[in-house]
């Protein structure tokens, strides 16, 4: 059998590790005694013969036992080997290649015997053999038409792997050919009594009439000492199996049945403490790969009404107490419910044009104008050894305008703002393309952020203690959010909220700290779309048109002369975001055939009991009576009272031991 193929740049990856390992093994070359045992196991390594390859290195290492690069080597080589080898080894296990997987587990077993994983896998391989012999079993006896005997293989292939996909499809092959269940007896003693028996008594003892049955089939009953030795039947049968006949009779006289051996039936009183006495229960854990534990032991008290049921939240698993029918029961429902659940990858592009136009054209005149009172500063005197010095001072400064200074004003005095010329004009076009790509889990939410998180920082002062600052982060610019919700159909149904946001201005407090303005625009929408189909959501527009004049009052309002003394600007601004969303449902609620949701529920006193049916083309009467009720043929139509005044059998009775009372 070939070996999977190893990707080309894997293959790379394993030549860069060779040569590098040659480059250290080179470097370690010199006198050391070990290092021709090092290139020689090297060598080997690379021709394939890895377990001899590390044996020379730890030959090396013997003869250096302090050399930590050679220590490192050969960890480094055996942890390459191991890892490459279980890849392999997976991958063969996988494809059922299992003699080749199993070779390869054990040759990471023979470089390190204690690898967890190298074990895993051999019991793995081991578990795999067992359960495709015990397919292939199954599959013989249900070509021989012995179908309960196939079914116990597959139970067995099914209690180690759930999810055996060849197991799945034989069981359902076999219920399919089988049709509902309607027999609770075990394999072995249903193949007896399907033999067709008829019979008639009228106002017969109970046990007269098991006595027939026996003698007539080979079968034994065995009477519990509590079932009333009074019991009266009346019983017409033609042509009809001994089950549907033994089922009826129990029923109707309020008894159950229990096999013992493969023509041995216990007979006793369908009582609570009888059955306590005799109703077998059995203890099976569910592992559940996909549902909560929580949810499904909810699910299990409200159907089945289980009172011994453990759910383990940690290991995910539910284990249940309960008889085997209720336990099979349990089975087919939390198979319906340990799904995956459906996921969507949503494709979503975001698309923001934004365009701006810009013009600036005329003078800025002055805006005001200042009187200044403009003074030389005083002169000083430094005092030294020699005497003291006189220092002048020719700078200027401004000080208060008195109004002595206002009756001497001259043009040194006033003081006007710079004049300027504008000829600006700008022109931008702006688009901002994001498409990212996110897949989801049905009815959870996803959020995508195109932006900035923006600091604000807040000033808290309290007493006695201080001023203290703390920084929250505020997003700003494109925020999506999305929730998804799979449909059977395939159709997804998805809530979006898309918000552009922008900072507009900066907001200083009086204590110094920062806020800022923000500008919004949220649209919020719910949409249900086919998969693959693609909606546009548009129209979140931002239009801005601003014009604004400056100039000396009263001239610049003059026809021409007032473009002389103004300055004229406009700006324009135009923003539109456009979204894109596509949804594709990467995996759907897996619901199966319809049998799988619908299953035959028992009694209200015995969850998951077989249905009372009588089978075949044969007739089965018993009138109105003390303890029997009237009957109906296999076809549903009433038949006939039997009319012989005693009770004797008509068909063939060999012999056989007589029924015992315990």
């Amino acid at each position: 059998m070939s070996a999977p193929t190893v990707h080309p740049t894997r293959r790379r990856a394993d030549r860069l590790a060779r040569g590098l390992a040659w480059l250290f093994v080179a470097g370690l070359a010199g006198c050391a005694p070990g290092s021709s045992l090092v290139r020689q196991g090297q060598q080997l390594i690379d021709q394939g013969k890895v377990e001899e390859g590390l044996s020379q290195i730890e030959k090396g290492i013997g003869l250096e036992p302090d050399n930590r690069q050679y220590r490192m080597l050969v960890v480094r080589q055996r942890e390459t080997q191991i890892g490459r080898w279980l890849t392999q080894a997976d991958a063969l296990r996988d494809s059922g290649q299992l003699d080749d997987a199993a070779a390869l587990y054990r040759r990471v077993l023979g470089i390190d015997a204690g690898n967890t994983r190298g074990r895993s896998g051999l019991d793995d391989v081991d578990s795999l053999r067992r359960q495709q012999q015990r397919l292939d079993e199954a599959q013989s006896l249900m070509a021989q038409d012995r179908r309960d005997e196939a079914l116990q293989r597959l139970r067995q292939v099914l209690s180690e792997n759930p999810n055996q996909p060849r197991a799945l499809a034989l069981r359902q092959q076999i219920e399919a050919q089988a049709g509902p269940p309607t027999d609770g007896l075990p394999p072995t003693l249903k193949s007896r009594l399907r033999k067709p028996v008829s019979l008639d008594f009228r106002d017969a003892n109970l046990k007269t009439v098991f006595e027939a049955l026996s003698r007539s089939t080979g079968i034994n009953f065995v009477f519990d000492r509590e079932v009333r030795p009074d019991i009266k039947v009346t019983l017409s049968v033609a042509n009809l199996g001994i089950d549907d006949v033994v089922g009826v009779l129990t029923v109707t006289n309020q008894l159950e049945r229990k096999v013992l051996n493969d023509n041995t039936v216990l007979i006793y009183p369908n009582t609570a403490a009888k059955q306590k006495d005799y109703l077998e229960l059995s203890v099976k854990t569910f592992y559940l790969s996909n549902a909560e534990a929580k949810t499904v032991f909810t699910l299990l008290k409200a159907v089945l009404k289980t009172k011994d049921l453990y759910a383990d939240e940690k290991l995910n698993s539910l284990t249940m107490r309960d008889t085997a029918a209720a336990i099979a029961l349990a089975g087919k429902l939390i198979a319906a419910q340990d799904l995956p659940e459906p996921e969507v990858l949503l494709d979503v592009e975001v698309l923001e044009v934004k365009r701006s136009r810009l013009s600036e054209i005329g003078i800025d005149p002055p805006g005001k104008f200042t009187l200044l009172n403009i003074v030389q500063n005083p002169s000083t005197v430094v005092s030294t050894a020699t005497g003291n010095t006189t220092v002048q001072n020719n700078t200027l400064t401004t000080t208060q305008l008195t109004a002595d200074r206002l009756r001497k004003i001259r043009g040194s005095s006033l003081g006007i703002d710079n004049p300027s010329v504008n000829l600006r004009a700008e022109n931008g076009d702006t688009n901002i393309l994001a498409n990212p790509r996110i897949r989801v889990r049905n009815r959870d939410k996803a959020r995508i952020l195109i932006g900035d998180r923006v600091p604000v920082i807040t000033t808290t002062a309290t007493a006695n203690v201080g001023v203290s600052e703390s920084v929250n982060y505020l997003d700003v610019g494109l925020k999506l959010d999305v929730e998804p919700n799979v449909f059977l159909d395939n159709e997804v149904g998805v809530k979006v909220s898309l918000e552009v946001s922008n900072i507009v201005r900066e907001v200083r407090s009086r204590s110094g700290s920062l806020t800022y303005q923000i500008g919004t625009r949220l649209a919020t929408t719910s949409l249900r779309l086919k998969d693959g189909e693609t909606q546009a959501l548009a129209g979140l527009i931002s239009d801005e048109d601003r014009q604004a004049t400056s100039g000396v009052p009263w001239v610049s309002e003059l026809p021409v002369l007032g473009r002389l003394f103004s300055n004229e600007r406009s700006d324009r601004s135009k923003t539109e975001i456009v979204l894109l969303i596509t949804p594709r449902v990467v995996r759907n609620l897996a619901t199966g055939t319809p049998d799988r949701h619908e299953h035959l529920g028992g009694t209200e006193a015995a969850v998951g009991s077989p249905p009372l049916r009588v089978q075949g083309p044969g007739k089965l009467a018993m009138p109105a009576g003390p303890g029997a009720r009237r009957g109906s043929d296999a076809s549903g139509v009433e038949a006939p009272q039997a009319s012989e005044p005693e009770p004797v059998p008509d068909a063939a009775a060999p012999p056989s031991p007589s029924p015992a009372t315990p």
